[in-house]
């Protein structure tokens, strides 16, 4: 296992993954995860505007939960699709960003629509020397 960011089939939903060296990281790339499926060229988003995102929990799954659904509803409200993230956690609250720009059809390969991140499947834990962070999406 290597840092980074995954996704993977569960059901008729898709589960999402985000791996990486500190808890920050794990959260940052399940983020590109859950991005990475409502854009399939997530790499073409230019980071051209930027939102501040609080979240908080009481767990390290609430915050995790918490953090993916702002960003659904940040994007969902401004008609955004994001590609860079930015997180710190301290007791069991984010201080975060994230960047895009405006969904751009002509630019921009639509992929699923996501409605929300689960508990199905959900979990936050260290694995060896990295931090995982996953759960199910509902599409």
């Amino acid at each position: 296992m290597k840092p980074g960011y995954e996704t993977f089939e569960h059901g008729a939903d898709i589960g999402i993954r985000g791996i990486g060296r500190t808890l920050e990281e794990a959260f940052i790339n399940a983020a590109k995860a859950l991005f990475s499926l409502i854009v399939v060229n997530l790499e073409e988003v230019r980071p051209e505007r930027r939102v501040e995102i609080r979240a908080e929990g009481e767990s390290l799954e609430e915050l995790f939960l918490d953090w993916l659904n702002k960003l659904l509803a940040e994007a969902g409200m401004e008609n955004l699709v994001f590609s860079e993230f930015g997180c710190e956690i301290k007791d069991l609250k984010l201080s975060g960003w994230a960047a895009g720009e405006p969904i751009d059809e002509t630019r921009h390969e639509l992929g699923e629509e996501v409605k929300g991140a689960t508990y199905t499947m959900l979990k936050v834990e260290k694995v060896g020397d990295l931090w995982v962070a996953q759960c199910v999406v509902d599409v």
